[in-house]
C-alpha cells in the first residue's frame, strides 16, 4: 500500500482565520455566463488572513495504484496526520484554486456556531476543496463528491461558504459541521440563476432553498437537478440541536447554523452590498443601510443575487476586488482614520475601544492582510488547457497587476512558489515579498502614491489583456501537449514581467518620494487648526 501526502499541497490553503471570521478572512465574487461580457463564468478569491505569506499551489495529475491511501494532515500542526483518504483511479492537474477542466472552487469562512466544530473529523474544508479539484470535472459532481467525503470520513472545520464553479454554471455551497462525536456535516448547495451576480464574504448567504417533494431514503443528500442540493440531514439535525423549530418550508440555513450579528453584518456582508452597488441602481441597494447599521427589525438580510445593470468584464471584476467602498456612505477616505493621504485602509484590529465604549472599523473587500488574490475566468467554447484561465498574484488587490496563469499549469513560476514567500522570511524572489514592499511603502502616502502604482499596474493588465486573443488562437491550433508546454511558458514569462515592473516601481517610488517630499491635502490642514486651535498661527506683522 502506498501513501501519498495532501500536506504541502494544502499548506496555503487554510485560507480563513481559526477565530471570529467578522475579524477578517476572505471574499468571493461570482458572475455567471449570462452576466458576464464574454460569456466566461468568473469567481474570485482574496485570501486574507493575518501573518499569511500566499504562493502557488500545483498538484499534478496522475493515474494511481488500487489500494493507495492519502494522508490527510492538520494546516496548523502539518506533522500530525488526521487520517487517510482512499485515493482514486486518475486525479487532474490543479494548480491553484482551478483544475485542468476548468474547474474552480474557492471559499470564505462563516464560522457559525462554534460548538458544531468536530475536531475528530479526518477532513478540514481546505483538504475538501484539493480532493474534490483533484478527482472532479463539474461542478454538479464536486458538490456530490465533497457531500460523500465528509460523510465519509468526517469534516473537522468550522462553517464554511464555497463557490463552486465550471465553465457553464456557478454554484454556491455552504456546509457546517455537527459537533463533537458526530461525523460528516449539513450543507446546501444552490446553482446561482444564469443572468446573476452574486457574492459572499465570512457570512451565511443562504436562507430559504427548494426542497424535493419526496426525500429519497437512506441517501445522504437530496437533490433538484440543476438547481439544488442538500444533505437530507440539515433540517432535522437543526431540530434536534434546538436550532430551529418550524415547518421545514420555513427553514433557514443562515438563521438555523449563522445567526447574524452588527459586526458579523457590517464587516462581512458589508463587501456584498458593495459589490452589488457597483452594478445596479445605488439607490437600490442603499435601501438596505439599515440591515448595514443592524436594524434588523427594519431589514435582516441582503439578496443572495442580482441582475446587474450591464454584463462585468474581468475588468470590471479586478476593479471590485479592489473596492474600499469609495464613493458609498461608508466610504473609508473620508474620516479622520485616513490620516494625511486619505489612505482607504485600517491598521489592524478590527475593533478598539475609547473610554470604555467598544468601536468598529469597516472591513472592505481590498485587504492588506491578503495573502494572495485571484480571479479565475472558465470559457466553455475554448480548450480547457487555453479556457481555464486564473488572474493571480500574492498581496493586496488593491496593490497588485493580476498576472495571467493557465489551468494546464506544470511548473510554478519561481517568484509563485513556495520556498520564495515563507512567512517572515523576506525573499526579494518571492511575488509575496516584492509585492509587499512597494505595497507597504504606498500604503501612509496613499493618495501621493497611489497614481503612480495605478499606472504600472494599468500598463501591465491591458498588457495581458491585449495578448490574451493571440495566446487562444496560437494555442488552439496545437496539439494539447504542445498547448501545454506553450502556456507553461507564457505563464513564467508573464510571471518575470510583473516582477521585473515592479522592480522598476519599487525604485521610481523611492527615488522620487524620498524624505516625503510635498505636503498634506488642504483638508488635513484645516483639521490640524481646528485641532491645535492658536499653537502655529504665524502672528500679524
Amino acid at each position: 500500500m502506498r501513501y501519498f501526502s495532501l500536506g504541502k499541497l494544502l499548506l496555503p490553503l487554510f485560507l480563513a482565520l481559526v477565530f471570529d471570521p467578522s475579524l477578517g478572512a476572505c471574499t468571493n465574487l461570482i458572475v455567471t455566463k449570462g452576466a458576464s461580457k464574454d460569456g466566461s463564468v468568473i469567481c474570485t478569491y482574496n485570501c486574507d488572513t493575518f501573518g499569511y505569506s500566499g504562493w502557488l499551489t500545483h498538484s499534478p495529475a496522475g493515474r494511481h495504484e488500487k489500494g493507495e491511501k492519502i494522508a490527510i494532515r492538520s494546516f496548523w500542526h502539518p506533522a500530525e496526520i488526521k487520517g487517510y483518504v482512499d485515493q482514486v483511479e486518475y486525479t487532474y492537474n490543479v494548480v491553484g484554486y482551478i483544475n485542468e477542466k476548468q474547474l474552480s472552487i474557492v471559499e470564505t469562512t462563516f464560522g457559525g456556531r462554534h460548538e458544531l466544530v468536530n475536531p475528530e473529523g479526518i477532513l478540514g474544508y481546505d483538504n475538501v476543496i484539493q480532493l474534490a479539484l483533484q478527482r472532479c470535472s463539474t461542478a454538479r459532481e464536486a458538490i456530490r463528491t465533497m457531500g460523500q467525503l465528509m460523510d465519509e470520513y468526517g469534516y473537522n472545520d468550522e462553517g464554511e461558504t464555497f463557490t463552486v464553479c465550471d465553465k457553464e454554471e456557478a454554484w454556491i455551497m455552504e456546509i457546517v459541521g455537527k459537533g463533537p462525536g458526530r461525523k460528516g456535516a449539513v450543507w446546501v448547495a444552490l446553482r446561482i440563476p444564469d443572468g446573476q451576480i452574486c457574492a459572499h464574504a465570512n457570512i451565511s448567504r443562504i436562507r430559504r432553498f427548494p426542497q424535493v417533494a419526496k426525500a429519497k431514503k437512506n441517501n445522504i443528500f437530496q437533490e433538484i437537478e440543476g438547481e439544488c442540493v442538500y444533505s437530507s440531514d440539515v433540517i432535522s439535525f437543526a431540530r434536534e440541536m434546538g436550532f430551529f423549530s418550524g415547518r421545514d418550508e420555513d427553514f433557514s440555513f443562515r438563521d438555523a447554523y449563522c445567526p447574524i450579528s452588527f459586526i458579523k453584518v457590517r464587516q462581512c456582508d458589508a463587501r456584498v452590498w458593495s459589490f452589488f452597488r457597483h452594478h445596479t441602481d445605488p439607490s437600490e441597494m442603499d435601501k438596505y443601510m439599515p440591515y448595514l447599521d443592524g436594524k434588523f427589525d427594519v431589514c435582516n438580510h441582503l439578496p443572495l443575487w442580482i441582475t446587474p445593470d450591464s454584463k462585468l468584464s474581468v475588468q470590471d471584476i479586478m476593479a471590485d476586488m479592489r473596492d474600499h467602498y469609495e464613493g458609498t456612505p461608508l466610504d473609508m477616505t473620508k474620516d479622520l482614520g485616513a490620516g494625511p493621504w486619505g489612505m482607504p485602509i485600517r491598521p489592524r484590529a478590527k475593533t478598539f475601544e475609547s473610554n470604555g465604549q467598544e468601536y468598529f472599523r469597516e472591513r472592505p473587500i481590498a485587504s492588506p492582510q491578503a495573502g494572495f488574490t485571484m480571479i479565475s475566468q472558465l470559457r466553455s467554447w475554448l480548450p480547457d488547457e487555453v479556457g481555464g484561465l486564473m488572474w493571480f498574484n500574492c498581496d493586496d488587490a488593491d496593490m497588485v497587476a493580476y498576472v495571467p496563469v493557465y489551468c494546464c499549469e506544470r511548473v510554478i513560476p519561481t517568484a509563485f512558489r513556495e520556498e520564495n514567500n515563507l512567512n517572515g522570511v523576506f525573499n526579494e524572489k518571492g511575488a509575496y515579498w516584492f509585492c509587499n514592499m512597494v505595497s507597504n511603502f504606498v500604503y501612509p502616502r496613499y493618495s501621493a502614491l497611489i497614481g503612480d502604482l495605478r499606472s504600472a499596474q494599468k500598463e501591465l493588465e491591458d498588457y495581458y489583456s491585449a495578448e490574451q486573443d493571440g495566446i487562444t488562437e496560437m494555442a488552439k491550433g496545437m496539439t494539447p501537449s504542445d498547448r501545454v508546454s506553450f502556456l507553461t511558458a507564457k505563464t513564467a514569462e508573464y510571471t518575470g514581467k510583473m516582477m521585473d515592473r515592479w522592480n522598476q516601481l519599487w525604485k521610481y517610488l523611492i527615488v522620487k518620494y524620498n524624505d516625503q517630499p510635498g505636503g498634506y491635502d488642504q483638508g488635513f490642514y484645516d483639521a490640524m487648526v481646528r485641532d491645535s486651535g492658536e499653537r502655529y498661527k504665524i502672528p500679524a506683522k
